[in-house]
């Protein structure tokens, strides 16, 4: 299995995710998502170098031109609500790519512990496709396994592709044991060292969809 930390080499990349992670910028909702989507841009890009191309001939004014253009029937798939701006960066590239959508949140026991529930999923075939996984904060891991297996009431991909914004360490080790190795690839934009007794990634940048979104009762 592939685990991949896009921080670890400099791009601009690192902007953006400095601005989504700074306690004054973040309040700019509107900045706020748009960073999430640029970040989803530049992923889908990356990940789109280790995709299979065929070569097409197009017409050009002056002659043909051969062009080598992916092959790879894809799903999006994002966890909801604060996966819909990432989504958005990886459609704004991938927009032949087909699209599911899973309702993932937590149901807390008390102010500690809680249990993740699916709630609703929408979502085409995903038979020998290339899937990816959307999901900006990747915590403890814990909604992004039970978004893989109602994603495989759908069928089962030819490949996986684990997208994340920042993720803990703690939920990229959960992953990788949990998804199969000889399919998975995940895709970090930055890896954080831990999360805290909230199950909130440190450093981290707090609640990604109330950021987005405002804050829910």
């Amino acid at each position: 299995m592939r685990i991949i930390n896009l921080s670890e080499t400099n791009s601009v990349l690192n902007q953006y995710i400095l601005e989504i992670r700074d306690v004054q910028i973040q309040q700019d909702r509107l900045r706020f998502r748009r960073n999430i989507e640029r970040i989803g841009e530049i992923m889908a890009y990356e990940i789109s170098k280790s995709f299979q191309y065929t070569t097409k001939e197009v017409q050009t004014p002056l002659g043909i031109a051969p062009v080598s253009v992916p092959a790879n029937q894809l799903v999006i798939s994002t966890i909801l609500r604060a996966g819909v701006p990432f989504h958005q960066g990886f459609l704004s590239y991938f927009d032949y790519a087909e699209n599911a959508f899973v309702s993932a949140y937590r149901k807390y026991k008390d102010t500690l512990k809680f249990d993740i529930h699916i709630e609703y999923i929408a979502s085409p075939r995903i038979d020998d496709k290339t899937l990816i996984i959307t999901d900006p904060m990747l915590a403890t891991g814990s909604s992004m396994e039970l978004t893989y297996q109602a994603m495989l009431t759908k069928g089962h991909p030819a490949e996986i592709h684990v997208a994340s914004v920042i993720a803990s360490r703690q939920a990229v080790d959960y992953i990788a044991s949990k998804f199969p190795e000889d399919k998975t690839t995940i895709w970090c934009a930055a890896i954080d060292p831990e999360i805290d007794s909230h199950s909130y990634i440190v450093p981290g940048l707090g609640d990604a969809g109330d950021l987005a979104y405002g804050e829910k009762e």
